[in-house]
C-alpha cells in the first residue's frame, strides 16, 4: 500500500457514477474531483460527506461526518473504511432511446390498426449526487449511460404511447400524418417525463423524437398504400370508384358474345373511352339505362338546377326557370302528369313548383291537390279552405291553425273594427256595427 493513496476518476464520459474499488482508506488520502464530477464518501450505506471539484486531503478537518462514525485520530495515518463515488455532473445530450417492439395503434382516419415504432434521444444532468446515488444507482458499482437507458425506458415508452394514442383519438391526426406533429409531441413528452425524473436527482434537459415510422413490410400499411395511390390516379383522372367498377362490369359483358346486350354494352363503352372518363361518363351510362330498359319520351336539363323537364316544356318544373331554346338533352322517362294548370290547362308533372308551359308556380290544394289561383281562398274542385299567408312573417299557414308555426303570429280568420273594435269576419268590406270601412281583407 502506497503510504499517500491518491484517489481519482479518469474514465468515460458515458459512465455517470463509478466507486472507488479500494474501500481502506486513511488519513492524508488524497482525493482529487475533476470539474465536471462530485465525489462522495460512503459507510454502511449511508452518504455522508461531498466533496466538489479539486484535491482534498482526507482528514478530520474534511470528513467531519465520517469521523464521528470511525472516530479517526488527529495525526498520523490512521485506517478507515469508506467507499468514494465518483458522479459525472457533466450534461449528457446523446442518450437514445426507442421502442422495443411496434405500438399497435388505430389509424382513426381509416380505422385500421397499423404497427408504430419510435426513435429519438434526449439529454440529463445530475444535480442531486445523493438522491441519484442513494434511489437510483444503489449497489451497483458503475452505472453508465446503457444502464440509465435501460431503467428509463418503460417510463419514456409508457408516456410515448399514451400521448400518440391521445393525438390520433382526440385530433383526429391519422398515422401517415404523424410527423408533422412530432415537435409538438415531444414538448409534451419533455414536461412529462422531466417531472418524473426529478425524485431521482436527475434533471431532462431537452427531448427529442426523431421519427415517428411503420415497417415497411406490414400487410395492412401496404393495402393502405395501395389504395391511397389508386385513389390519387382516380382523382387525376376524374372518376371514383363506383364508376370504375360499373366501367368493369360494362367491359366483361361487351366481351360476353352470348349477352343479347353486348352490342349495346360495347357501343356505350366505346363512347365512354372516345369522349373521356370524365363527366360525359355519367351521361353515356344514362343514356345505356334507357336503351336497356326502353325509357320513351326525349328530355331537356335545366341548365339552372340540372333537372330533367320534357323536350316540349318552356320553363323548369323544378325551379320555373324559362328555357332559351330548343330540346338539348339525352333521354329519359317521362313525369307522370298529376293536375293541370290553372291558367294555361296544361297537365303539371310529378314534383312540379311550376307549369311547364307558362312558368305560372303551382299552388296546390292540400285534400286533392288541384292547382288553384293564388288568391282563391276555397279550391275550385273540392271546396277545401286553402292556407293563407301569414300577417306576420307572410309564411303559408293552414287554414285550420291557430298560430304560424314559424312566428306565432294568431291565424283568426277576423279582425277588429278599428272604429268600434267589433270582429269583423274576413272579406267583409264595411263594419256591420258601424259601417266603418275595412282597409281590406285580413
Amino acid at each position: 500500500m502506497a503510504i499517500v493513496e491518491v484517489v481519482k476518476y479518469d474514465g468515460s464520459p458515458d459512465v455517470y457514477a463509478w466507486k472507488y474499488p479500494n474501500a481502506e482508506l486513511g488519513t492524508w488520502t488524497q482525493l482529487i474531483v475533476n470539474d465536471t464530477q462530485e465525489a462522495l464518501l460512503f459507510k454502511g450505506g449511508q452518504a455522508l460527506d461531498l466533496f466538489g471539484p479539486g484535491r482534498h486531503t482526507l482528514s478530520t478537518l474534511n470528513i467531519p461526518i465520517l469521523n464521528q462514525l470511525v472516530n479517526i485520530p488527529f495525526g498520523g495515518r490512521s485506517p478507515f473504511s469508506a467507499e468514494v463515488w465518483f458522479v459525472n455532473k457533466q450534461v449528457s445530450l446523446d442518450v437514445k432511446w426507442g421502442t422495443a417492439s411496434p405500438i399497435q395503434l388505430q389509424d382513426p382516419k381509416y380505422n385500421i390498426v397499423i404497427p408504430v415504432r419510435a426513435f429519438g434521444q434526449f439529454g440529463i444532468a445530475i444535480e442531486d449526487s445523493r438522491r441519484f446515488l442513494s434511489k437510483l444507482v444503489g449497489t451497483l458499482p458503475l452505472f453508465n449511460q446503457d444502464t440509465l437507458s435501460k431503467h428509463l425506458r418503460g417510463m419514456i415508452m409508457m408516456n410515448i404511447n399514451e400521448l400518440l394514442s391521445s393525438y390520433l383519438v382526440f385530433k383526429k391526426v391519422s398515422l401517415l400524418e404523424i410527423n408533422a406533429y412530432i415537435g409538438e409531441i415531444s414538448k409534451h413528452v419533455e414536461e412529462r417525463v422531466g417531472a418524473l425524473m426529478q425524485p431521482f436527482g436527475i434533471r431532462l434537459v431537452n427531448f427529442f423524437i426523431d421519427s415517428i415510422s411503420t415497417p415497411e413490410d406490414d400487410a395492412s400499411l401496404k393495402r393502405l398504400r395501395e389504395a391511397l395511390a389508386r385513389k390519387a390516379e382516380m382523382d387525376i383522372i376524374g372518376y371514383n370508384y363506383q364508376q370504375e367498377r360499373t366501367f368493369d362490369t360494362l367491359e366483361g359483358a361487351a366481351k360476353n358474345e352470348g349477352s343479347s346486350q353486348a352490342g349495346v354494352m360495347g357501343a356505350a363503352l366505346g363512347l365512354s373511352m372516345g369522349a373521356g372518363i370524365g363527366g360525359i361518363f355519367g351521361n353515356q351510362f344514362g343514356q345505356l339505362g334507357e336503351q336497356l330498359y326502353g325509357a320513351p319520351g326525349a328530355a331537356q336539363v335545366c341548365p339552372s338546377c340540372q333537372s330533367r323537364n320534357d323536350a316540349q316544356a318552356k320553363f323548369c318544373n323544378s325551379c320555373g326557370k324559362g328555357f332559351a331554346g330548343s330540346s338539348a338533352g339525352g333521354q329519359a322517362g317521362a313525369p307522370r302528369p298529376i293536375h293541370n294548370c290553372d291558367k294555361c290547362g296544361m297537365p303539371h308533372r310529378e314534383n312540379s313548383k311550376f307549369c311547364a308551359n307558362c312558368g305560372d308556380s303551382y299552388n296546390p290544394c292540400p285534400s286533392c291537390g288541384t292547382d288553384c289561383a293564388e288568391d282563391a281562398v276555397n279550391c275550385s274542385a273540392c271546396g277545401e279552405t286553402l292556407p293563407r299567408p301569414c300577417r306576420g312573417c307572410g309564411e303559408q299557414v293552414a287554414a285550420s291553425a291557430k298560430f304560424c308555426p314559424h312566428c306565432g303570429t294568431s291565424n283568426s280568420s277576423s279582425q277588429q273594427c278599428p272604429g268600434c273594435r267589433h270582429e269583423v269576419q274576413q272579406g267583409q268590406k264595411f263594419c256591420p256595427e258601424c259601417g266603418h270601412g275595412l282597409a281590406g281583407r285580413v
